[in-house]
């Protein structure tokens, strides 16, 4: 674990549900993934000029805001912060398609797969 500080989830500034964490400590099984926890960020590119990063992480940078949700560790660089500040991580799960889903106050216009947007 790390030895920074971890932000408590009821004042945190990104929020995941329920389903979401059940899926990424599924996911974290899956990989075989004990330590660490999940980066959320941001990067240049996409169809709408930002897309989302997300994968694992073995542990955060020192400058992380590290977020705790139900024993599942979320990491966002201050940089991914400006963008993701107020965002909710969701899992969806439909006829058509299932994956995670952000719904970011930050973002103007999203692109049809929800996985890039512009601020």
């Amino acid at each position: 674990m790390s030895s920074l500080p971890v932000v408590n989830a009821t004042k945190a500034e990104i929020h995941v549900t329920p389903k979401a964490i059940a899926k990424i400590k599924a996911s974290f099984a899956k990989e075989g993934v004990s330590n660490g926890g999940l980066r959320l960020g941001v990067l240049g590119g996409g169809c709408s000029g930002l897309s989302y990063q997300f994968r694992f992480d073995a542990k955060a940078r020192p400058n992380d805001h590290v977020f705790a949700f139900d024993g599942v560790q979320i990491f966002v660089d201050p940089k991914s912060m400006v963008f993701l500040s107020g965002m909710t991580l969701d899992y969806k799960e439909t006829l058509m398609q299932s994956g995670f889903a952000f719904d970011n106050p930050h973002a103007q216009k999203s692109c049809g797969c929800g996985t890039s947007f512009s601020a």
